[in-house]
């Protein structure tokens, strides 16, 4: 069977980034629908035309590094990029009023069949939206960042946290942590997950961070706690369906108490080896329900050197992948590495269940050496 012939001048129209080819005096010879779209030409108009003469006078720093760039080419035969190079646009609908865009510029030799440089072709994007999706993440970030509490021992219990934001996200989602002391050897440690990425999720999730805080103080028991914040994020747009886990650790009674608002269930690792997930107190998420409800909680009992960890959902869910799957990959890593150390067992948890690039949701844990 023989080889489709194949029409190169309509792969060259059809290509989605903007291109256009010039001779190595800079004399533009051809370019894509793409290129003459953003440059509000007709074929005829562009081609012929001098490069110079079509760039931007106004912008003298942007025309001379295009030149440069293409006289590297020409000189060099290697191609060169520039990235992310500001130069605004004139708004076409209002005079005088000029649009801040970001471009990425790529200049690529092209040869003869005698190997000699005979035309160089000129790539241009558009970056603007990519750059701003960027920014908003390390906004949102760095937000995040300084919300959240900086690891530290509670009380006299060693413990250790740890957040990761997505590998493939541009933005960051609400996940949170908190460890807070209480009256007495006690501790309250919770973990929640806001509805949402960057900047909106990352506020509404330090507005509940600092409520559930302020509640677990006077709060009897993690349930009411809950519920104060629940009413709370009835007030808050953005705030519905967050999940949120939280547990009063008290050591002159070795016991947990606990509640969840539809988050995954907090896993305590005993000293024998056994794992059990603290799932008998769960109620839907933070204004889920149509009326305002008191909220369940449970308790159950620890033994000296246990392990306490909470985390969100994006340590253990997995696409197409059952949820048990998840809760009992996480209960293999917790009695493997039961020895460490927090810090050292929570960096095994995380090397275990979210290898290196592959975390597809952010993801906060919380190890607590009871």
């Amino acid at each position: 069977m023989s080889e489709p012939e194949v029409d190169y001048a309509a792969v060259f129209q059809a290509l989605p980034g903007a291109v256009a080819l010039l001779t190595p005096k800079l004399i533009f010879v051809d370019a894509n629908a793409e290129f003459l779209r953003l440059r509000d030409l007709t074929h005829e108009q562009l081609v012929g035309r001098y490069l110079p003469e079509d760039l931007p006078a106004n912008d003298r720093p942007y025309l001379l590094k295009i030149l440069a760039s293409l006289r590297r080419v020409a000189d060099t035969g290697e191609r060169d990029t520039l990235t992310l190079e500001r130069h605004d646009v004139p708004d076409p609908d209002q005079p005088g009023v000029w649009h801040e865009r970001y471009w990425t510029l790529t200049n690529v030799p092209v040869f003869g069949p005698d190997g000699r440089l005979t035309l160089l072709l000129r790539r241009v994007e558009d970056v603007t939206e990519l750059t701003e999706l960027i920014r908003a993440r390390e906004v949102a970030l760095t937000l995040q960042e300084a919300m959240l509490p900086a690891p530290r021992p509670v009380g006299r219990h060693p413990a250790a946290v740890r957040y990761r934001p997505a590998a493939e996200a541009l933005n960051v989602a609400g996940d949170w942590y908190d460890l807070i002391d209480l009256p007495g050897d006690r501790i309250a440690v919770a973990v929640g997950d806001v509805v949402g990425h960057g900047l909106s999720a990352a506020g509404v999730m330090g507005q509940l961070r600092s409520a559930l805080s302020a509640a677990s103080l006077v709060a009897q028991g993690p349930a009411r706690a809950l519920e104060t914040v629940g009413l709370y994020a009835r007030t808050i747009d953005g705030a519905e369906n967050t999940t949120v886990a939280t547990t009063f650790i008290d050591w002159d009674t070795h016991t947990i108490t606990y509640s969840s608002a539809g988050h995954p269930p907090p896993a305590l690792l005993q000293g024998d080896g056994t794992v059990e997930f603290l799932d008998q107190a769960t109620d839907p998420p933070l204004g889920a329900r149509p009326q305002h409800a008191p909220r369940i909680q449970a308790a159950t009992a620890f033994r000296e050197d246990a392990v306490l960890a909470l985390y969100t959902d994006g340590l253990i869910e997995r696409r197409r992948e059952d949820i048990d799957t998840g809760l009992a990959r996480l209960a293999d890593s917790l009695a493997r590495h039961q020895a460490d150390d927090p810090e050292t067992l929570a960096d095994a948890v995380l090397t275990d269940l979210l290898p290196s690039g592959d975390a597809t949701d952010d993801t906060a844990l919380v190890i607590v050496r009871l």
